[in-house]
């Protein structure tokens, strides 16, 4: 999904100034490490679709069934509202009412709720994004780099304020040109961030020295679908956000591989890899066959990101995506 182009950069520089000399510090040396987490922050973290009815109306019902989903399925987590979520075409009511749903449905569970709080520009937004999340009680906030900015000191700069909101623990969402220098500098600098969802360049390589500068304590998350899902647990990825479609399949692989069970791990991953050559997992469609969403469900979806190939698309109705589902995947579901 695209990152908001018509972005003010001028604001964003404006808006930082007032912390652009925290860049120069070698340390956070008197700030609070990140609150313990209730929950686990490791596994497969799908990211929440945004669910439409009528005309335009997010559906938070059946946004909080997505969280009912996960819980069901033994999934590790989930995160809303991301790229997958269309973040960038949803208001700011809109996403207050819809993470106070999610850490609603979250409750009484093992899964961990993740909230977004990034915004196009406005610090003071993604302030109250993350004070929200930290006072519902949610377990963690993730946020994607501002549109259009990509100059390290600037990135270290308002991560720097993103990270001071909360004590939550702090994800970084590393798209673009995100370089591991500052991913480590992010780490030294800012107590709370310890995870990070890794798009930018290759993440299956940038891991494994990830892990080795930050002595294994910066957590890498993986993205793009995990379609390399055995690769990352063999690299040593702390965890997955594939779409929710099949997320307690995912949760099942990893959870076998993480048992020693490798063998049927790599055939669990076969099935989800094999069910996506007959569906796509980012259709709507799939989470209506597996009853998590009404008939008619749409999706809130940002605009395509400019230059970027359209997403892979495979035409089947949700009796089509049944019949999969039914014939060779029905033992192995676990929501």
């Amino acid at each position: 999904m695209s990152r908001n182009a018509s972005f003010d950069r001028r604001q964003f520089l404006s808006g930082l100034s007032a912390v652009m000399a925290t860049a120069a510090m070698p340390k956070f040396a008197n700030a609070a490490p990140a609150a313990a987490a209730t929950k686990r922050l490791a596994g497969v973290f799908p990211i929440a679709f945004t669910p439409i009815k009528g005309k335009d109306e997010v559906n938070y019902d059946a946004l909080a069934a997505q969280m009912h989903f996960c819980k069901r399925g033994g999934v590790h987590g989930l995160a809303w509202p991301q790229l997958a979520s269309g973040w960038s075409v949803l208001s700011e009511k809109e996403r207050m009412q819809g993470a106070e749903a999610l850490i609603s449905a979250a409750k009484g569970g093992s899964t961990a709720i993740i909230i977004g709080v990034q915004s196009k520009g406005d610090l003071k937004e993604a302030e109250r994004y993350a004070k929200q999340a930290e006072k519902l009680g949610a377990d963690g906030i993730i946020c994607i780099p501002p549109p259009d900015v990509s100059d390290p000191a600037q990135l270290l700069s308002y991560y720097q304020k993103v990270g001071s909101f909360t004590s939550l623990p702090f994800f970084a969402q590393a798209v673009g040109d995100f370089s591991v220098d500052l991913l480590v500098e992010m780490f030294n600098r800012i107590p709370t961030f310890r995870y990070v969802k890794d798009e930018s360049g290759e993440p299956l390589e940038r891991v494994l020295e990830i892990r080795k500068r930050t002595n294994d304590q910066l957590k890498c998350f993986s993205g793009r679908g995990v379609a390399t899902m055995m690769t990352e647990m063999e690299r040593g990825f702390s965890g997955h956000c594939p779409y929710v479609s099949l997320a307690d399949l995912y949760a099942a692989a990893y959870d076998s591989y993480h048992a020693g069970k490798t063998a049927l791990a790599f055939d669990q991953f076969g099935k989800i890899q094999a069910a996506s050559s007959m569906f796509a997992q980012s259709d709507v469609d799939v989470l209506i066959a597996r009853g998590v969403f009404p008939q008619g469900t749409t999706l809130r979806s940002a605009p395509p990101v400019p230059g970027a190939a359209p997403p892979r698309r495979i035409k089947a109705s949700v009796q089509d995506i049944k019949h999969v589902l039914d014939t060779y995947l029905k033992a192995d579901l676990r929501a």
